[in-house]
């Protein structure tokens, strides 16, 4: 039962990714300092270093910040895409290391950055779309969820 739910978890951090790419990683290196991904005497022990943390929260501000502006690719261009898929596995594979499922949990944060992706980008498209092409409410709430979300995700990962 707790593999499955590592699986969950892992597969949720990426989604987040597929939201907001580094976003993912900030939150776990936040969930290892805060305790509540056990990183102790695991490779992924680094992430819990304030200097980790200090640095994948500015990547995640800097995202933040120009996800609003309108130069910004899709997240669906080959370069977005694969950021997200590996900042994805990587995020799963922090919280996996937790319980020892590294690998396998790297596999799934890698899909749910797929599912993250194709659907943030269908969800803010429409929503776009159903308020005369203004993006920037969608982008908004995307941010709020995705950060909010993620930190979600870490908490439960000290649940189990």
């Amino acid at each position: 039962m707790t593999h499955a739910l590592v699986l969950l978890l892992a597969l949720l951090i990426g989604v987040i990714a597929g939201l907001r790419a580094f976003t993912a990683p900030a939150i776990v290196s936040w969930g290892a300092l805060l305790g509540w991904i056990d990183v102790g005497d695991k490779w992924s022990e680094w992430m819990a270093h304030p200097v980790t943390v200090t640095v994948l929260t500015i990547f995640l501000l800097v995202e933040l910040v120009t996800d609003q502006l309108p130069q910004t690719p899709s997240r669906k261009t080959t370069l977005q895409f694969l950021t997200r898929l590996l900042m994805g596995g990587f995020a799963g594979a922090v919280v996996g290391s937790a319980f020892f499922h590294t690998f396998s949990s790297l596999g799934a944060g890698i899909i749910g950055a797929v599912l993250g992706t194709l659907a943030g980008a269908a969800a803010r498209e429409r929503l776009a779309s159903l308020r005369s092409g203004q993006d920037r409410p969608g982008a908004i709430l995307e941010d709020v969820v995705a950060v909010g979300g993620g930190f979600l995700i870490a908490f439960l990962v000290s649940l189990i």
